[in-house]
């Protein structure tokens, strides 16, 4: 779930950022395995990796100095392992592959060693064992394997468990298991491999005690994860996805097709950096297909965003909140040219979005900055300061604490970028087809500098927000500054917003609804 201006982290313990957020927080929670919930059907293009469907085979026999790993020997895998030195070569024979009935029970490279399975080659964790690999070592590669039935605990991952740094994994299928299918360490490579139907995310990008640089997540399925609808179990968690990252620097996320995720596609939350989102697929996720928060300096361009937040977003609609819940969700997040990285900026540009609930949303909460009780990312700061305890009175009135103790949405460019939506195709009347700049009004804590209007002014008119050079097609409509003020495109293009300068807005096409 995704509420307006919070700090949307499983690790982090949420606030209501608005009066509108009250009524969210009052889900009732189950415990229970959720029915699955109706998805729309999408045709996916001919280009998106279907690893899923078509997974790459391993070889057939064991590489040039392997250690062939018997199915039939329980724990033959992780007891080679122990044995056998750094830089290891192993290859696991067709078959179902277990380890020792112990919930502890996994396996723990040693630096450089390298997993290959032939065809047919299983880790299966038979609902019992928590994590399949773990430990520090660097540099571990994991090829054409297929781990499943594993049951890590809530917030942890089953594939490098530890975060261990360098590691590869390639054309594997992770899927079935509890928690997240795989944690990432720095220098991370994930490419071609089917990430599926695991509890909570398919990968949980985060590193304890560090930031996580130089990720590539390229080529992957990731589809069906958050099954155990973490969401509805503890309502207003943030913990939910295909992929969720944190104090991620420098992450290249391409030719992905992510779909059919319960709740968010991509989520990086808090104080990441450097990202570019290029080439992907995001289609038919319950929520946002791209939310973007708390986080730096980021390209976003040439993906096909289509049928996203269809399921989030007609929920929020019926219980009468106002709030443009978006497909693309900029929360608190912008350029800064004082933190490096390839842009000073976020660009959003090149990419078509077509029958999602909503387009863009740019939202800042006013009542969210670092040392703020309503700053739910607890314990976190901007990158600008690295004392939290600095943003506190008197010293965050004035410069330059005032700017640097919160995270902006600031230096945002939309352009170049086409928007379709037909309400007869997502069966939407009202809350639907919404673009968006604004804040709420600061009233939280009392010593607040931010009070009143003056984040949703600076968002709206002072912040270099800028959309331009965009082609909309249907009923869209613009809400600037917060929530209950709605204009049409004339009034988004004319004084004093000056929106989408060069943009067009054809209301029917191809037999559109017209309402």
């Amino acid at each position: 779930m995704v509420l307006p201006g919070t700090g949307i982290g499983s690790r982090h313990r949420w606030l209501p950022a608005a009066p509108l957020a009250l009524a969210l927080l009052a889900v009732t929670g189950c415990e229970s395995k959720p029915e699955p919930r109706p998805k729309p059907t999408v045709g996916a293009s001919a280009s998106v990796p279907r690893v899923c469907a078509k997974p790459a085979p391993g070889p057939a026999r064991a590489p040039a100095g392997a250690v062939a790993v018997d199915p039939a020997v329980v724990g033959d895998l992780a007891a080679k392992t122990r044995s056998n030195p750094p830089n290891t070569t192993f290859w696991l024979r067709p078959g179902t592959h277990t380890l020792t009935r112990h919930r502890y029970a996994q396996v723990v490279p040693k630096e450089g060693n390298r997993y290959v399975g032939a065809p047919g080659a299983v880790l299966d964790g038979r609902e019992t064992n928590q994590y399949a690999f773990g430990g520090t070592a660097r540099g571990v590669a994991i090829r054409h394997l297929t781990v499943r039935g594993f049951v890590a605990p809530h917030d942890e991952g089953v594939v490098n468990h530890d975060s261990a740094d360098g590691w590869v994994i390639e054309h594997s299928t992770i899927r079935n298991n509890s928690g997240a299918g795989l944690m990432a360490g720095v220098g991370q490579r994930v490419r071609a491999n089917c990430l599926r139907d695991n509890g909570q995310y398919g990968m949980n990008a985060y590193k304890a005690g560090g930031r996580l640089r130089g990720l590539v997540v390229e080529g992957n399925e990731i589809t069906g994860n958050n099954t155990d609808d973490w969401e509805r179990r503890r309502p207003g968690c943030g913990c939910t996805g295909g992929v969720k990252f944190w104090a991620v620097d420098g992450a290249d996320v391409r030719g992905n097709w992510v779909h059919d995720n319960r709740g968010t596609g991509l989520w990086a939350d808090t104080n990441n950096n450097d990202f570019r989102i290029e080439d992907n697929t995001v289609e038919a996720n319950d929520g946002a297909a791209l939310i973007y928060e708390t986080s730096y300096n980021a390209v976003i361009r040439r993906n096909t965003i289509r049928r996203n937040n269809w399921v989030e977003g007609r929920e929020r609609a019926e219980r009468g909140d106002g709030f443009p819940y978006a497909t693309v969700y900029v929360s608190e997040s912008g350029g800064e040219p004082r933190i490096p990285a390839r842009t000073d900026r976020i660009e959003i540009h090149r990419n078509v979005l077509e029958d999602n609930w909503s387009g863009i949303t740019l939202w800042e909460n006013a009542d969210r900055f670092c040392n703020s009780p309503a700053n739910t990312s607890s314990g976190d700061c901007t990158l600008l300061v690295k004392d939290t305890d600095r943003c506190a009175q008197p010293g965050i009135s004035t410069a330059p604490l005032h700017a640097d103790c919160r995270w902006k949405t600031q230096r945002v460019e939309i352009h170049g970028n086409r928007f379709t939506l037909d309400r007869s195709v997502v069966d939407c009347e009202e809350g639907c087809a919404r673009m968006a700049v604004l804040a709420n009004y600061g009233t939280y804590p009392e010593w607040s500098p931010y009070r009143g209007r003056q984040v949703a002014e600076a968002i709206t008119r002072r912040q270099d927000n800028r959309w331009r050079d965009n082609v909309y097609v249907g009923p869209w409509r613009f809400v600037v500054r917060d929530q209950s003020r709605v204009l049409d495109f004339a009034q988004w293009q004319d004084a004093p917003y000056r929106q989408d300068a060069g943009s067009t807005l054809r209301f029917r096409e191809r037999g559109g609804d017209g309402r």
